[in-house]
């Protein structure tokens, strides 16, 4: 039977990182797919060369990558940013499914992604769970982690799917809202998914 995969999303300031790392404590390995993909921009050959004909060999002053003047270029540009997708989307979904088959034996892994629904990750997943929290924490959460203003973390969250649409996809939601207790939602997950139910 193949390994239960289980996707984690949320938008800025939800705590989908602090939901993981609850799971990780429960001994269940996490895919993290954000931190994934800024290291195949740099490591992956054919990525590298991908991005630099695309966007630009400025893209890679002294072999790192300028991730503000990359970001400069796909601000705004939908279609620069489709392009920056196609390119580094499938490079993380072979290194995500390299990943799973090397944790073929765990009860289920999670796959954690800002933009699960918006990758080809979603058709991935078995089961999906969405981090929610109202968006006055997001945005204080944001603000203070980043230590950044409210204009730029709502412009942020301008260009994340809309909460309402993230809970309406996924299968299972957890509440982030310092009132509902995440480790009993974390744990009622966990039981399940190590049953080998997704829902």
């Amino acid at each position: 039977m193949d390994i239960l995969k289980v996707g984690v999303t949320g938008g800025i300031g939800s705590g989908k990182s602090l939901v993981c790392r609850l799971f990780s404590m429960l001994g269940r390995d996490v895919y993290d797919s954000d931190s994934a993909a800024k290291r195949i921009m740099v490591s992956d050959e054919a990525v590298v060369k991908a991005v630099s004909e695309r966007f630009g060999a400025e893209c890679y002053g002294n072999g790192e990558l300028d991730r503000a003047y990359l970001a400069s270029k796909v601000f705004g540009d939908k279609q620069a940013l489709y392009d920056l997708d196609a390119i580094v989307h499938p490079a993380v979904m072979e290194d995500c499914e390299r990943w799973v088959a090397a944790h073929a034996g765990d009860a289920y892994v999670l796959v954690e992604s800002a933009i699960l629904f918006e990758s080809p990750l979603a058709g991935f997943v078995d089961t999906s769970v969405a981090v929610s929290a109202p968006e006055f924490l997001r945005l204080r959460r944001a603000i203070d982690r980043d230590n950044t203003t409210p204009y730029k973390v709502k412009s942020r969250m301008a260009n994340q799917m809309k909460e309402s649409v993230r809970i309406e996809r996924a299968d299972h939601v957890i509440v982030n809202d310092e009132e509902h207790s995440l480790w009993e939602q974390v744990l009622r997950l966990d039981e399940m998914f190590c049953n080998g139910r997704s829902s």
